[in-house]
C-alpha cells in the first residue's frame, strides 16, 4: 500500500523530520498545537491530515476555518515550506498510497472497518510514504475513541509501532484518554481558537499535557530531545504562536485575518444544566460528537458541508463536583432546537461519586 503511489523520502533534504498521528476524538486539536511548537523549537514537522467522518473531527476541516489557507501540497511545495518555516500541514493527495482508498472502500462493504491489521496498514501506508524520520502515534481509548476498549487500543498501538519500526521508521505511541472531550472546546472554529490560545500560553491543562508528552516522544525519536521547560519557553516567549502565523501566511492564509483572527461561533447559545447535585461521573463522548454532526458541525457523509461555528464548550470535567442547575457545558447552534439541547445534556451523568481516568493510559515503544 505504501509503495502503490508516490514515495517522497525527504530525509536527505530535511533531516529529523517529525510526524504525529492521532486516531481522533472529540476536541482533539493537538496537531494544531504540536506542529508550531516543535517548529519553534527547531524541529521540522510535516503532517498529511485528514477530514472528519462520523463522531470525530478532522484536522483539515478545522484548518478550513482559516480564510485563504491552502491545504493541497505536493512534495516540492512541502519541502519549500519546511525550508522556510519548518512546518507544513496538508491534505492527503491522490498520489499518496492510492491502494489505501480502494481497500478502505472494500472494508466498508466487508464489515472490516475496525480490523486492527487493516487500520494499521491504512495509517502507516500514508504516513510512511511521505518519509518522516520519526513518528509518534496518539491512540485514543475510552468511549469517545474509535476503539473504546483499552486492550484493543493497546493492540493497535503495538501494531503501529512495531510495523513502523520494521519498515525503518523510528516510532512510539501514547494511549491517551477520550472518556471526555479534550480541552474546553469542540467544534472546528472553536478548536482553532483554542489552539491559538494554547500557543499563547492559555491552553487548558489536559490539552497541554497530551501535547507536551507527544512532543517529548517524537523529539526524542528524531534525535533532538526537548524538555518541557524549553517548550514552555517557546510558548511564553511568543515563538510558538509566531511559528503558526508564519506557516499559515506561507500556506495562503488571509493576511487581514492573521492580523486580527476572527473565529465566530454559531449565535444560539444554550446551557447544559446538571439535573442534580453530585459529581460528573460519565460523559458519552461518542454521542456528543454525533450530536455535533447532527447540528451541522460535522459530516455523516463525505460530501456533506460543515458549519464551522457549531460548537460545544466544556465547563465541568470528570470527577468534579456540581450543584443542581450548574452549567456542565454550553452548545452553540445555528437555530433553536430544544430536543437537541436535551440530547446534549443527556450525555452527562451526575452521580454521588466518580473520577477521571489517567490522561495517558500507556506508552508503547
Amino acid at each position: 500500500m505504501r509503495d502503490s503511489g508516490e514515495r517522497w523520502d525527504p530525509q536527505a533534504e530535511i533531516p529529523q523530520l517529525c510526524d504525529k498521528h492521532s486516531t481522533g476524538g472529540v476536541g482533539d486539536k493537538v496537531s494544531l498545537v504540536i506542529a508550531p511548537l516543535l517548529a519553534s523549537c527547531g524541529l521540522p514537522v510535516f503532517m498529511l491530515a485528514g477530514r472528519g467522518l462520523g463522531h470525530t473531527g478532522g484536522t483539515v476541516d478545522k484548518l478550513e476555518s482559516i480564510p485563504g489557507l491552502g491545504l493541497g501540497l505536493d512534495r516540492a511545495r512541502s519541502l519549500d515550506l519546511l525550508a522556510r518555516c519548518r512546518m507544513a500541514i496538508g491534505s492527503a493527495t491522490g498520489g499518496i498510497a492510492p491502494a489505501d482508498r480502494r481497500l478502505y472502500a472494500l472494508r466498508d462493504v466487508t464489515a472490516t472497518v475496525d480490523s486492527i491489521p487493516l487500520i494499521t496498514a491504512s495509517i502507516l501506508s500514508k504516513k510512511l510514504a511521505t518519509g518522516p524520520a520519526a513518528v509518534v502515534f496518539d491512540v485514543k481509548t475510552g468511549n469517545g475513541a474509535f476503539l473504546p476498549e483499552l486492550d484493543r487500543s493497546l493492540e493497535l498501538a503495538r501494531g503501529l509501532v512495531e510495523t513502523a519500526r520494521a519498515l525503518g521508521t523510528a516510532a512510539s505511541c501514547l494511549v491517551t484518554d477520550m472518556s471526555q472531550p479534550l480541552g474546553r472546546w469542540a467544534g472546528h472554529a472553536a478548536e482553532v481558537r483554542e489552539s491559538l490560545d494554547a500557543l499563547a500560553g492559555e491552553g487548558p491543562e489536559d490539552l497541554m499535557e497530551v501535547t507536551f508528552a507527544l512532543a517529548e516522544e517524537v523529539s526524542r525519536l528524531a534525535g533532538h530531545p526537548l524538555e518541557r521547560r524549553e517548550m514552555a519557553g517557546a510558548i511564553t516567549s511568543g515563538r510558538a504562536r509566531e511559528a503558526f502565523e508564519r506557516w499559515a501566511a506561507l500556506q495562503g492564509a488571509d493576511p487581514a485575518w492573521l492580523r486580527a483572527p476572527r473565529l465566530d461561533l454559531a449565535p444560539i447559545e444554550r446551557p447544559l444544566l446538571a439535573p442534580q447535585r453530585g459529581v460528573l461521573a460519565q460523559v458519552d463522548v461518542r454521542q456528543l460528537g454525533l450530536l455535533l454532526v447532527e447540528a451541522g458541525g460535522g459530516r455523516a457523509h463525505p460530501e456533506d458541508d460543515i458549519d464551522h461555528g457549531i460548537s460545544l464548550e466544556t465547563r465541568i470535567r470528570l470527577g468534579e463536583a456540581v450543584e443542581e442547575g450548574e452549567e456542565l457545558g454550553r452548545v452553540y447552534l445555528r437555530k433553536e432546537d430544544e430536543r437537541l439541547v436535551a440530547a446534549f445534556t443527556a450525555c452527562y451523568t451526575v452521580e454521588e461519586q466518580g473520577e477521571a481516568p489517567p490522561l495517558v493510559a500507556a506508552r508503547v515503544g
